[in-house]
């Protein structure tokens, strides 16, 4: 597909209010509120759509736990399987209107959007593999006497799923993918700022044959459905996506009853560059840890680490780079650069960037929001690229979520790895060199849940990925993912 998808109506987008899943049934909010969301390439509307509130959830809390303790909770791996593998079809099948759904309601460029077919689609189709790899263990025992011991490995139940806007296709599979494998049920709170494709995927997760009850999905706003899904003491499982600060707030939601969370928070990730590295694929390979998305990826390499030899050199070439890259209409296939999600998502970079001159950095390219043309009416900041940054700057220890890098100079691997670690965060990080053992010695050492070494990003369904410290704890994708989704019970039987 090319942007042809483009030419006429997008088939979700027929003009009506999108209402949310509750027990298989498309319903309207308890309160009869609908809220906007909007393509923020042109500021026009693209929908209304049902603003879930507390009583919602209740309502899908509910639907959920009768249908994890009903036909559900006693389908077999063999069947949740299928069902996944159904799904997995259905979005190949529609994968280029999700894709597009993707890039009108966030504004990731198609792309890249379109460049998420492996991804989306490997995610559900290891989770039905993992749908039958699910077991516990015989464990041998020192009991005097005879006893056998062996452990279960059982779903936690209900799971309140709170998701982000910057990948909404693949976030919503990253939520509900582990949930259906292990026989969980879901209740699934999708941004407000881009509900629209978590919604269609629930219409498909209906045409594969889903049950009623065991995927529900309420749109709304964090402070109200979020909030009300965090602290509802029939959810026993919160999976969260999002800044550290809702982060902490979750944690204390989840304190009425104990329930199991799993954080997937902010970074402010160090890429470092030796002078030895291959420049020549630093360069876009830096520039695109941060540029890509407009930035708004959690792990994206912000603080750029150059050693000082190659320093002035290096960050003008990514300047340059970025400089190259078309900032454009998401619905242009030849744009490289969208705009970020929305005016207040906007409003927040172009603080950051004022910030960073006030703080005395030099912004070798960008550095301010783009006005011109076309795109005066969307949310548009081009790569952006600042020198002369200091450790101290605000711009290089707060997360921006934009197209922006700090780059700073290093002279030696010691003093690099100690700034590197010299964060809140810990969830990304990129070493760029030919040197093996600087390579092994900077992944031992920097304290980061991911260390990619001469690319970033790098992401696979069987690898896990979550963060250290203020970046939150649990981990997607890889078979710990299934795991905390899953409890363990212990089983004793005395058999003389």
């Amino acid at each position: 597909m090319t942007a042809d998808v483009f030419t006429t109506r997008h088939p979700f987008l027929d003009g009506k209010p999108k209402r949310m899943l509750i027990d298989g049934k498309w319903v309207e909010a308890a309160s009869g509120k609908t809220f906007e969301t909007i393509n923020p390439s042109t500021g026009e509307v693209l929908a209304r759509v049902a603003e879930g509130d507390a009583e919602d959830v209740d309502r899908a809390v509910a639907s959920a736990r009768r249908a994890f303790e009903g036909p559900w909770s006693r389908m077999k791996p063999f069947e949740r399987q299928g069902l996944l593998l159904r799904l997995a079809d259905l979005v190949e099948k529609h994968f280029e209107e999700l894709a597009a759904l993707d890039t009108l309601d966030m504004g990731a460029p198609i792309s890249r959007t379109l460049g998420n077919r492996l991804r989306a689609l490997g995610m559900l189709r290891y989770y039905a593999g993992q749908a039958l790899s699910i077991h516990g263990e015989t464990i041998p025992n020192s009991l005097p006497g005879e006893y056998q011991s062996f452990t279960l490995k059982e779903p936690v139940g209900v799971v309140g799923a709170i998701i982000p806007w910057n990948g909404p296709l693949t976030a919503t599979i990253w939520k509900i993918g582990p949930a259906l494998a292990t026989g969980c049920t879901v209740v699934l709170k999708p941004a407000e700022e881009a509900p629209l494709t978590s919604l269609r995927l629930a219409e498909l997760c209906q045409e594969a044959g889903v049950p009623a009850g065991v995927v529900n999905v309420v749109p709304g706003y964090g402070e109200t459905a979020g909030a009300a899904l965090a602290r509802h003491r029939d959810v026993d499982k919160v999976a969260f996506t999002g800044s550290h600060l809702t982060g902490q707030k979750i944690v204390e939601a989840s304190a009425g009853n104990l329930k199991r969370v799993s954080l997937e928070l902010g970074g402010k990730s160090p890429d470092i560059v030796f002078a030895d590295a291959d420049l020549d694929a630093a360069v876009p390979g830096a520039g695109m840890a941060v540029f890509a998305n407009s930035g708004q990826i959690c792990s994206a390499g912000t603080r750029l680490f150059v050693e000082r030899r190659v320093y002035d050199e290096f960050t003008a070439r990514v300047a340059a780079y970025g400089t190259s890259l078309k900032v454009g209409d998401s619905r242009d296939p030849e744009t490289n650069i969208g705009p970020l999600v929305s005016a207040e998502q906007l409003e927040r970079v172009t603080g950051y960037l004022a910030m960073g001159r006030q703080e005395g950095a030099r912004p070798l390219s960008g550095g301010e929001r783009l006005t011109g043309g076309e795109l005066s009416k969307g949310f548009f900041v081009p790569p952006t690229v600042f020198a002369d940054v200091r450790d101290d700057m605000r711009i290089a220890q707060e997360e921006i979520f934009g197209p922006v890098i700090s780059a700073i100079p290093f002279d030696d691997i010691e003093e690099v790895i100690a700034r590197a670690n010299r964060t809140q965060y810990g969830l990304g990080s990129g070493v760029w060199t030919r040197d093996v053992s600087k390579a092994h010695k900077l992944a031992r050492s920097i304290r980061a849940g991911s260390v990619w070494i001469n690319c970033y990003q790098a992401m696979d369904p069987a690898v896990p990925f979550g963060g250290y410290k203020m970046s939150g704890y649990g981990r997607e994708s890889g078979k710990q993912h299934v795991e905390e989704y899953l409890n363990v019970k212990s089983v004793w039987i005395r058999t003389e």
